[in-house]
């Protein structure tokens, strides 16, 4: 299943759907890093409110996927991560190291105004 990414001034936004496979996540991480570049965007959002669980390749591939997007030159916040997803991935030791997460939506683009104002970057 494809996720959409939408276009809002400076960010990215990717809003997860429903539970994707293994290769759904990476089309998705190919597809945002791609685009950033195409729209010279200074951030993404991930929301990822829909997912019930939060496996190992999913939590790596989110992990990566925000490296690659730093590497780009923008930013990356990983937004709706629900509690019993967080508590299962304490459980089993997943981590998003160095990711950025916010509660939601408007959190996220609050922290992402907050890490790219003074970028004097234009797109």
């Amino acid at each position: 299943m494809s996720v959409p990414i939408l276009k809002q001034g400076d960010y990215l936004i990717a809003s997860v759907q429903s539970e994707l496979s293994d290769a759904d996540l990476l089309k998705l991480r190919d597809d945002l890093v791609s685009r950033v570049g195409e729209f010279r965007s200074r951030g993404v959002i991930v929301d990822v409110t829909i997912l019930d669980v939060m496996d190992s390749f999913a939590t790596r591939t989110l992990r990566s996927m925000a490296h690659m997007i730093m590497l780009r030159g923008a930013k990356t916040v990983i937004v709706g991560i629900q509690p019993e997803v967080a508590f299962s991935m304490v459980q089993l030791g997943l981590k998003l190291e160095s990711v950025a997460t916010a509660l939601d939506l408007e959190e996220g683009l609050a922290l992402l105004d907050s890490q790219t104002k003074g970028d004097t970057r234009r797109g």
